[in-house]
């Protein structure tokens, strides 16, 4: 979206991020998703009268790391109850971090060079979900509602940015640099279809050289795409809003994805709303240096570093390369890569299968491994295999596992000999003379109709580049 003349928005996101740990917060419940409604609970977790937390080590580990990621100073910290009433919060408070968090400060650089600052990211236990049935799917005028306490006391970290954020595009941007970080400590999946990444996007405009307008919360976005459309929309509200002679109150909002626009939920409350007071039954979190300096010490290369890591090895990347290093970096598949460019792999091939092939199948990479990846595409680049036929090897190992000779020989990938491919072109070229006086006049298009003609008459056996060659013979 490009602003009216004058006009400049100013954008803040608080994202909300489920920790890796075997259990809750301060129970011992499993932390897992997709168990049936209301059996991972606890009378921890549900807040019934006499039960008391106690703190996950490993959930403070991880956000630390978190912290040391984002360049953030780890300091002592205390959680407080932040204090409302809501169906999905049994105890009727949170345990959330209020004056004093455990990582306070930091940045966040994105790859245009950019700089996002980070206000606070602090520990918290996550709510129980609310699904209202009948009516839009909402509170307000369902027939019935039914809760699922099994997300209730799930660890999280909230990471709040600085208002440093000028448009969706960097929104977006922000948000992908930092689920890969996120990612790469090991302290979240980064799975936001799942909910264990979630964004709320803190949206005011304003005229150029004017101080900061009144600012809106858009809740609990769950996508990339819904994150910019939300602050697009509401960006363009807000201009329209003030030009008419209106004016913006701080509010929270509700993005429906299927109607393109926010609506209000409520009028915006502040901190004394909430009623904050320390939390009785915790003590103070004081992470000494030796602990620090271990989770530090644990901590593996951060995307910004592996995305110039990779760009080093390239001489002159394509704007599709470029794309794909993307995709890879993103879903953590730079050490396929990697392994692929060792071995002497182009790097368009080496970086194409990953950020497709494997990329389409995630959940089977513990099958493949890179040593299979590099063995899959030195026999396409050797032309042992198709692009087809390498695809489709890549394809069964990461479904089913395998080494890649012994599949390819499963399927009956084998390259086709010379002399039976040129009898193949040899019919081919006289069943149509037409494309073929086209071809040799210098329509290289014509070029993948006999391609495609070849893999069907061979039923996929025959290699492009090989085809390509035996016309040129011909030419």
């Amino acid at each position: 979206m490009t602003m009216p003349d004058g006009w400049e928005m100013v954008v803040g996101l608080e994202v909300h991020t489920e920790l890796k740990t075997n259990t809750k917060m301060f129970c011992g419940c499993a932390n897992t998703f997709g168990a049936d409604p209301n059996t991972n609970v606890c009378p921890i977790c549900l807040g019934l009268p006499g039960s008391l937390p106690v703190l996950n080590v490993r959930a403070v580990e991880l956000a630390m790391a978190i912290g040391t990621a984002l360049h953030s100073t780890i300091s002592p910290s205390t959680f407080h109850r932040k204090n409302y009433f809501y169906p999905d919060m049994p105890k009727d408070f949170q345990i959330s971090q209020y004056d004093l968090p455990i990582n306070a400060g930091g940045y966040l650089d994105l790859p245009d060079g950019s700089r996002v600052s980070i206000e606070r990211a602090h520990l918290e236990e996550d709510t129980g979900k609310s699904t209202h049935l009948g009516g839009s799917g909402r509170i307000h005028g369902a027939d019935r509602s039914l809760v699922d306490y099994n997300r209730s006391g799930v660890p999280l970290v909230e990471i709040v940015s600085g208002p440093d954020i000028r448009s969706s595009a960097q929104a977006r941007t922000y948000a992908a640099e930092l689920r890969g970080i996120l990612i790469a400590t090991g302290a979240s999946d980064g799975r936001m279809e799942e909910g264990s990444m979630r964004i709320d996007a803190n949206v005011s405009v304003r005229r150029s050289g004017e101080a900061l307008g009144t600012r809106c919360e858009i809740k609990n976005l769950n996508s990339l795409r819904s994150l910019t459309r939300a602050i697009d929309f509401e960006a363009a509200r807000q201009v329209e809003l003030i030009e008419g002679g209106g004016t913006v109150r701080q509010e929270t909002r509700h993005w429906d994805e299927n109607l393109g626009s926010t609506s209000t939920m409520r009028v915006k409350e502040e901190a004394d709303d909430y009623r904050y007071f320390r939390e009785p039954d915790l003590v103070d979190l004081a992470p000494d240096q030796a602990w620090q300096d271990r989770v530090r010490d644990a901590l593996k290369p951060m995307p910004a570093e592996r995305r110039a890591a990779l760009k080093g090895r390239l001489a002159n990347p394509n704007p599709a390369l470029l794309d794909a290093l993307e995709v890879v970096i993103d879903l953590g598949l730079d050490s396929y890569v990697i392994a692929a460019l060792d071995a002497g792999v182009e790097p368009d091939l080496a970086f194409a299968r990953a950020a497709n092939e494997i990329a389409s199948d995630l959940d089977g990479v513990g099958n493949l491994s890179a040593e299979s990846y590099v063995a899959t595409l030195r026999m396409e680049q050797g032309g042992d295999l198709s692009a087809t036929q390498a695809k489709s090897v890549l394809a069964e190992i990461l479904a089913n596992g395998g080494e890649p000779a012994s599949v390819a020989q499963s399927k009956g990938f084998e390259r086709l000999a010379s002399g039976a491919l040129g009898e193949v072109v040899a019919r081919l070229i006289d069943e149509n003379p037409d494309e073929w006086a086209r071809y040799r006049a210098g329509d290289e298009k014509l070029a993948q109709f006999f391609i495609g003609q070849v893999m069907k008459l061979t039923k996929g056996q025959a290699n492009g580049k090989d085809v390509i060659a035996e016309l040129q013979t011909r030419r």
